[in-house]
């Protein structure tokens, strides 16, 4: 067939809008698709799902244009075309938008959407064409705003909303959406639905990737699923339930997702009294940590649970108040100065504050036992770094062609693996985790799972922050629940229920709080 770059054009609305074949991508030592099939329809929203590294990332940078396949076709309304760039992608009407949003935040949204494609006259630009093209674009995805408004003042959500507005600006009838609501409140998540809605009643089809299960249930006409780079079948929406695309994913039952191994707490190990953080200077927070505990820290987004956790390990100062460790006050002016009390902090955010991107397996390892095991004070001890590379890729699982492997072309959840072992090849005695499991997929989680309670058995003290509440109520011995930067109260296991937990976090006062 006559390969072609045009846009799209009418056809059966019984045929597939986009297909792909047989497609394969290799990298070196890597085959990262192995003959990906891929149907999209007109209208329709098609979730793809798979564990990091299941392949779905790299096959969407190829329907964008941004990198090529090996082998196999892809066919547009019947057509085979080549997206060879991402300007032959957006030709064709197919725009992808990205996890990490990419937007310059020192420009305006008009200036954002047409970037690059800017109104224009022998050099002298249309500012105010522009923003006319751009106030239509952001009243059709819903955003009340001024199109002179900076995208730096924008949330997360709204900048959202303006990036699939850039999509729509190159007239995409193909739309593909990877994590989009990994950073959004719960609020701006049900206004992304709402547009995701309208989209759809308005002809544009819609690939959705996410490792929200919960959301694929909700918006999926169809599921396609991804496994170690190959197809792995379709769901068709009476089919698509958590179990089943659970067992599609990963290949095997998870009967027992949140397996804890019962076993005794110990002595207390670290208590805050009276602590005020710098986000809540009016709220005094209380508590006390055990080892060999697993306590869950619940809250609706903003109520100070990152921020509690930044002063527990000295990334921030307190106000006021104090913190004991094995029964003996500290004062953590410096992160270095919790580490070496055995109080190690995982981020939210991993690639921002968890990894050196730009640095290798190995590296990012062993960065912070570089000044424990230095040689004559300046001296890295490469066979300390080998040996903790070595030892950690084997224990915690990390899928790599080597530990030379760039971090930054690792999947999430294999990111999030090598920030929890350049932890634990220190010998953690107290572990804060601040949304351990966001954007990883469900085999990661579960191996995460599996390490959580393995160390609380061995001993260690774990406080972790968490979004979801299956994860908060399946992993935890016991929960605190902060509301506007306060306690609300604190829940036992067996008085764990979602409906408990949602009422100390909107400020409701539960009965059974403390």
């Amino acid at each position: 067939m006559e390969k072609t770059s045009s846009t799209i054009e009418t056809s059966s609305e019984d045929s597939p809008l986009l297909e792909v074949r047989q497609v394969c991508k290799r990298y070196p030592g890597v085959l990262a698709l192995d003959g990906v099939n891929l149907q999209l329809y007109h209208n329709e929203l098609l979730a793809v799902i798979g564990e990091n590294g299941a392949g779905k990332s790299t096959l969407m940078k190829i329907l964008a244009g941004i990198q090529q396949p090996d082998e196999g076709d892809i066919l547009l309304n019947n057509n085979s075309i080549e997206l060879d760039s991402v300007q032959a992608a957006q030709k064709a009407g197919i725009a992808l938008i990205h996890q990490e949003l990419n937007l310059a935040g020192n420009l305006s949204i008009a200036a954002n959407i047409f970037l690059g494609r800017e109104f224009q006259t022998l050099g002298f630009m249309h500012l105010r064409s522009m923003e006319k093209e751009a106030d239509k674009l952001l009243k059709r995805v819903g955003l009340n705003l001024s199109p002179r408004t900076l995208v730096d003042s924008l949330s997360v959500g709204q900048q959202q909303l303006v990036e699939i507005a850039k999509a729509l600006a190159v007239n995409a009838h193909i739309l593909i959406m990877d994590e989009p609501t990994s950073s959004l409140s719960q609020h701006e998540t049900e206004k992304l639905f709402q547009v995701i809605s309208e989209l759809k009643a308005s002809g544009v089809s819609i690939i959705y990737i996410s490792h929200r299960l919960g959301e694929v249930y909700a918006l999926a006409d169809r599921v396609t699923v991804l496994r170690d780079g190959k197809s792995v079948g379709d769901l068709a929406k009476k089919e698509i339930d958590h179990d089943t695309m659970v067992r599609k994913m990963v290949g095997r039952d998870i009967s027992q997702f949140y397996d804890r191994t019962p076993h005794p707490t110990g002595e207390v190990v670290l208590e805050a009294r009276g602590i005020v953080t710098p986000s809540h200077p009016t709220q005094k927070l209380n508590l006390t940590l055990r080892s060999g505990e697993i306590v869950g820290l619940a809250g609706l987004v903003g109520a100070g649970r990152t921020e509690l956790l930044r002063v527990l390990t000295g990334v921030d100062q307190p106000m006021s108040g104090s913190l004991s460790v094995h029964q003996k006050e500290v004062q953590f002016r410096h992160p270095r100065h919790s580490i070496d009390q055995g109080i190690m902090l995982v981020p939210e955010d991993r690639k921002d504050a968890g990894l050196v991107l730009a640095m290798n397996i190995r590296e990012n390892l062993s960065l912070p036992g570089l000044r424990i095991h230095r040689i004559a004070k300046s001296l890295i001890n490469w066979k300390v770094e080998k040996d903790t590379s070595t030892t950690m890729i084997d224990r915690l699982r990390i899928k790599t062609p080597a530990a030379t492997q760039l971090a930054q072309f690792l999947s999430g959840g294999n990111q999030q693996k090598i920030v929890l072992g350049k932890w634990l090849a220190l010998g953690p005695r107290i572990l804060l985790l601040d949304e351990p499991t966001r954007g990883i997929d469900i085999g990661a989680k579960e191996e995460i799972y599996q390490l959580m309670d393995q160390l609380a058995k061995d001993g260690v003290a774990i406080l972790f922050a968490s979004s979801e509440m299956e994860e908060v109520i399946g992993m935890s011995d016991r929960v605190l629940v902060m509301h506007e930067g306060r306690l609300a109260g604190e829940l036992p296991k067996e008085q764990l229920t979602e409906e408990k937990i949602m009422q100390l976090a909107t400020g409701v006062k539960s009965s059974s709080s403390t």
